[in-house]
């Protein structure tokens, strides 16, 4: 399985194509924290999108929104993220996204790893 690391420059494009291009994906949220444990706090919830904020003062943050109905919506905020990575089938098709903060580890897993050029124009928003 390829994993491409993705750079701190990078995060807020990567996360807007990301999020544009997996919309509505059904998505697994696993987070593990030394403090609470490994824990899902999603499961087979669709990707609504993901976002950084890089701050020159504070820490940066990457926040995950799952869920479209208010019941089904969860959130996670990872504060002062350190790694990024993009984890891809041998196929090339996104299979996972890791993001390593400084308390916690949130892996975001896909139901089907499918190539983007396969569900070209199939899915709606």
């Amino acid at each position: 399985m390829p994993t491409r690391k993705i750079t701190r420059r990078e995060w807020m494009s990567f996360f807007d194509s990301f999020s544009n291009q997996h919309r509505g994906w059904l998505v697994t949220i696993e987070i593990m924290d030394p403090e609470i444990g490994d824990q899902t706090l999603a499961r087979d919830l669709p990707l609504e999108g993901i976002t950084a904020e890089l701050n020159e003062q504070g820490a940066d943050e990457i926040e995950i929104v799952v869920g479209r109905q208010p019941g089904s919506h969860v959130s996670d905020t990872v504060v002062a993220p350190r790694n990024v990575w993009l984890k891809s089938t041998e196929e090339g098709a996104d299979e996972a996204l890791e993001i390593q903060g400084e308390k916690k580890t949130v892996l975001i897993r896909f139901r089907s790893a499918v190539r983007l050029e396969s569900v070209d124009g199939i899915l709606t928003n």
